[in-house]
């Protein structure tokens, strides 16, 4: 039998875009214990179930493998910090989420998407996790945007096409498009910039991006989103993706400038010295984030999810 590659699995697996969920239950003493997990399934609509996968290097593995009753709560957009603390803090983590308890006594997370109550329904060993399902007793489904896993990074639907969905005014859609140790930039009378297109026409935007990366003799591949902010003057929706690719013909309008030399440029705009400024300090550690705001105040989204 081939032996398989676990880093390299647990890669491929976690290309697969998911929700994020943290999973409560209470032992057997009555403490509360809770995980981070995007390891979740719907079953049945009838009976109502649904799936979870605990793995055995939780301490809290055997409350779980065990229970008879959990809950499960999806996480919504801008609960990336509940997801960190019971991903990693050995604190109390209920000290530091607001939640409460559902009919039996488990703790339901305050501000959820979606909180399920359930009764185990049966338990199934399987590797280094097992497969805890559950019959789902009641649950309560908020109208709010859930929170996405994808490649170690959340995302959020909801904020990311935010400014695909306001119709008025220009916007702007860019790529800091990496090429080795450098990145591919415009230069302009008034300094670089990365790549971009400016449309009304909020449909056509990345399928615009793409025609002018080809344009300017450069193929590239889009990844995710890294900068989404309203400027002023101009007014603009400004979304920038990171993308890696190469300069495929010769343009002497583009220039691969190293990104440990970034400090050292001069950038056509503030907004754009920032987000590039981030992009040499993250691309050191490749955790890179996603910005949401505008030119002057907005946050940061970091992952530090490791189920």
């Amino acid at each position: 039998m081939t032996q398989v590659d676990p880093r390299l699995l647990r890669n491929a697996f976690g290309s697969f875009m998911t929700g994020v969920t943290v999973v409560t239950a209470v032992r057997a003493d009555g403490a509360p214990v809770g995980f981070t997990a995007n390891s979740f399934s719907s079953v049945s609509l009838d009976p109502p179930l649904l799936l979870v996968c605990p793995g055995k290097f939780l301490s809290s593995y055997e409350t779980f493998a065990n229970c008879t009753n959990f809950a499960v709560n999806v996480l919504s957009e801008g609960q990336e910090g509940i997801s960190n603390i019971f991903a990693s803090s050995k604190d109390d983590r209920f000290a530091q989420v607001p939640h409460h308890l559902d009919a039996h006594g488990v703790p339901l997370i305050t501000g959820a998407a979606v909180q399920f109550s359930c009764t185990t329904n049966r338990i199934v060993p399987a590797g280094d996790h097992c497969i805890l399902i559950g019959q789902v007793d009641a649950f309560s489904h908020a109208d709010a945007a859930g929170l996405g896993y994808v490649n170690g990074h959340y995302f959020s639907l909801g904020l990311e096409r935010a400014p695909f969905v306001e119709k008025s005014g220009p916007a702007v859609c860019g790529a800091i498009v990496e090429s080795g140790d450098s990145v591919l930039m415009v230069v302009t009378k008034d300094g670089l910039r990365p790549p971009h297109c400016t449309h009304t026409d909020r449909g056509r935007l990345i399928n615009d991006l793409r025609d002018t990366l080809i344009a300017k003799g450069i193929d590239a591949d889009l990844g995710q989103a890294y900068s989404v902010f309203e400027s002023v003057a101009p007014r603009a929706h400004n979304t920038y993706f990171l993308a890696t690719g190469h300069i495929k013909t010769t343009n002497s309008g583009i220039v691969a400038v190293p990104i440990a030399d970034l400090a050292q440029q001069s950038f056509a705009s503030a907004p754009i010295a920032r987000m590039m400024s981030r992009f040499a300090l993250e691309q050191q550690t490749r955790t890179f984030g996603l910005y949401l705001g505008d030119t002057e105040e907005g946050a940061t989204h970091h992952s530090t999810l490791r189920t």
